[in-house]
């Protein structure tokens, strides 16, 4: 087996992807009940991820070969301090022979000097194990889902809440660095591209921004919990009618957001784990999978 920097290109976006595939489709939804395949959108966004961070982090990018086909990657990024495991997998005729091992140590090469991390875990208890071997703390995280009760909804807007384009990208990296400490930078401009929508909220007493993509609350971060409830309500508002919310990688760090959901009758279940390394759960911060 071999180790390889992950190639810009469509052929290595492409393994990437049924590898994740196959992997994944391995731990089924999680709960108990059937493996839920891609959508066409969320198949061109893995591609597009996967090309992105090959280009803007080729140090953290890395692909597994064996017997002449690719059988596991690691796809990392480094952000002003803060390393990101963005996402890796292992085919599962691989798996238990160290090939996650390697490629973890090989893209954790690409965060030396960083003093903080990232990782958003799944319920894969191998997983969990090797992070915490690895000097992450592991947050238990929850999962908000369902139908959103558009009773509870608030009757008129209490903060003015603003459809977000390019030119508030200096705005957002300002807030991910007071929040986060350290900006998302040019994965800004992949998820503006991708998401449906980028909400924004600049006043006096606070800013913050939000990702919506369908039902998905992607990532969220504000300057105080209070701004940060009132764009996640504004992102539930804006879920279609019929489609099923969904807010991920909450911990207890998040009752605000816990409170939202529950108000607007989404369902709260727990849901894998949030691996830090010298760092607390940002509280105004709901992070996404791929770019945390």
């Amino acid at each position: 087996m071999i180790l390889r920097q992950l190639r810009d290109s469509h052929a290595d976006a492409e393994a990437v992807r049924e590898i994740a595939l196959a992997a994944f489709g391995n731990l089924a939804s999680g709960d108990g009940g059937p493996q839920h395949l891609p959508t066409e959108a969320q198949d061109v966004f893995h591609r597009a991820r996967t090309r992105h961070l090959a280009a803007a982090d080729p140090g953290g990018c890395w692909l597994a070969v064996a017997e002449d086909r690719p059988v596991g990657f690691a796809l990392s990024a480094r952000r002003e301090g803060v390393w990101i495991l963005s996402l890796t997998a292992v085919l599962p005729e691989y798996q238990g022979r160290g090939v996650g091992r390697l490629l973890l140590e090989r893209a954790a090469e690409h965060g030396r000097g960083c003093l903080r991390g990232m990782i958003t875990v799944s319920v894969d208890p191998a997983a969990a194990r090797r992070y915490r071997r690895a000097g992450f703390q592991l947050h238990p995280t929850m999962r908000l889902s369902g139908e959103v009760d558009r009773a509870g909804l608030p009757p008129a807007a209490e903060l003015p809440v603003l459809r977000g384009t390019a030119k508030h990208l200096e705005l957002l990296d300002s807030i991910d660095r007071r929040v986060r400490d350290a900006a998302h930078g040019v994965d800004h401009q992949l998820m503006l591209a991708h998401y449906e929508e980028l909400l924004v909220c600049d006043t006096m007493a606070g800013t913050g921004y939000c990702y919506r993509d369908g039902g998905t609350v992607k990532l969220l971060a504000a300057t105080s919990r209070r701004l940060a409830a009132r764009l996640l309500l504004e992102a539930l508002a804006r879920v279609p009618v019929g489609t099923p919310a969904k807010v991920e990688w909450l911990t207890a760090d998040q009752e605000w957001a816990v409170d939202v959901g529950l108000d607007l009758g989404l369902t709260l279940e727990n849901r894998g784990y949030l691996a830090l390394r010298g760092m607390k759960p940002p509280p105004a911060y709901l992070p996404s999978g791929g770019f945390l």
